[in-house]
């Protein structure tokens, strides 16, 4: 039965050339259109969340406030500032957080190697910091550990920007570095990574020192911020709850009062990005999708003027014995061959464009989010789903007209 019907398409293609070939090149084109708009949605997508997630991956950055209601007697108005106490208090009482670090902060840091000096912010951190802003060293560096914490150790990791402009194509590792008139020993350098987010700048311009250090030389009291990583993302509310209740007892402030502790959450800012991006994905799926429906519209045309042709051949076949179900399954055939043939071969072709730009090297981090598509699994099976379902769709009809003709007036059909 199927050599039968695959016989039969092969011979209308042989004998009506420029038909089959508009209309399967209406499909091929259609299904381009749809793979590499939900391509690039896709990469758009992924770029945005990206760039988020390497200035801090599903943390907490909890800053100093300032109470806006009155609290216990206490007026509104007073400073809430936070030391690294409040961390190990922080971690100790909700179980709900897992990892955390303190962040001293200092803008104007002079950097200094032989003749090169800049000027930098800089940050004392402790050695879990590196996963919570995905600061990882490149290979034979290091980030800070415990024994530099512990001992109090004048060693630095360095941004790759700020190491490239003060060492130059000289390996940084295990060299030294004055650091506001001391010498420090360079253990690692960042590598790099695409950040479209961040605080007091880049990542890449920064220094990283032990947060004891830190505190020892310049004898803060006060943190810049704290980092806090809850367990899950399902955690993440009750997390912060608690750490408005932890902090409001220990500061006296009311736990309902948001303006106490400034705080950028980075998951509710990937729930957004990821809403955002979502719904720029699906209106350019929309938008492709229509475009191959346009395609289909014109399979279901082709598979019409294909019945009135052959309505002789129907009713010779209708005279001869032949079921109604044999006429819709030679036309539903061949409309889902068209269909998915055509789409197969788009399919194809809007890949080697993915793969293609994909590779492409990029300088400019803005075109990053442009010549990065992405091509999954989802998508292609979507676009094969909507292959198949326009195929059926457009030769429905038809096929059912056809196998409606009467064979007595088929057979006079001229």
């Amino acid at each position: 039965m199927f050599k039968i019907l695959l016989e039969e398409f092969l011979g209308d293609l042989r004998a009506q050339k420029t038909r089959a070939f508009l209309t399967i090149f209406a499909m091929v084109w259609g299904t381009i259109s749809i793979v590499l708009l939900l391509a690039f949605g896709q990469g758009l997508r992924t770029q945005i969340n990206k760039g988020l997630l390497n200035a801090g991956e599903r943390i907490f950055m909890v800053y100093p406030g300032e109470t806006s209601v009155v609290y216990e007697g206490l007026a509104k108005g007073r400073q809430i500032r936070l030391r690294e106490a409040d961390l190990d208090l922080v971690l100790e009482a909700i179980p709900e957080f897992e990892l955390g670090s303190p962040s001293y902060g200092r803008w104007g840091t002079r950097v200094k190697v032989d003749d090169n000096q800049t000027t930098t912010y800089m940050e004392g951190v402790n050695p879990v910091f590196s996963e919570l802003r995905r600061m990882f060293p490149a290979r034979g560096g290091r980030f800070i550990d415990q024994p530099d914490i512990d001992e109090k150790r004048r060693v630095a990791f360095l941004g790759n920007a700020i190491a490239g402009r003060l060492f130059g194509d000289t390996p940084p590792v295990g060299r030294t570095l004055m650091i506001d008139g001391l010498p420090f020993t360079v253990v690692g350098v960042m590598q790099e990574k695409f950040q479209d987010s961040n605080n007091n700048g880049p990542d890449e311009d920064r220094v990283i020192i032990p947060a004891s250090t830190f505190r020892t030389i310049y004898g803060n009291q006060y943190v810049n911020h704290l980092l806090l990583r809850p367990r899950t993302v399902n955690d993440a509310g009750r997390a912060k709850r608690e750490l408005y209740r932890v902090l409001g007892g220990r500061y006296k402030f009311d736990p309902d009062d948001e303006r106490a502790l400034s705080m950028w959450d980075f998951i509710e800012d990937e729930k957004i990005n990821n809403a955002i991006g979502l719904g720029i994905q699906i209106f350019l799926g929309l938008v492709g999708a229509f475009t191959l429906l346009v395609a289909g519209v014109g399979v279901a045309n082709i598979m019409y003027v294909v019945v009135r042709e052959r309505t002789r051949e129907i009713g010779v076949k209708l005279a001869v014995g032949a079921r109604k179900r044999h006429i819709v399954s030679q036309f539903m055939f061949e409309a889902v061959l068209i269909a998915v043939g055509g789409g197969l071969v788009g399919l194809v072709v809007a890949s080697l464009v993915v793969v293609g730009v994909d590779s492409l090297p990029v300088s400019d981090p803005a075109m990053e989010y442009i010549l990065n598509p992405k091509l999954s699994l989802p998508i292609a099976s979507i676009c094969v789903g909507i292959l198949v379902s326009i195929g059926l769709v457009a030769g429905l009809l038809p096929a059912r007209r056809a196998a409606q003709l009467d064979p007595v007036e088929s057979l006079r059909y001229e």
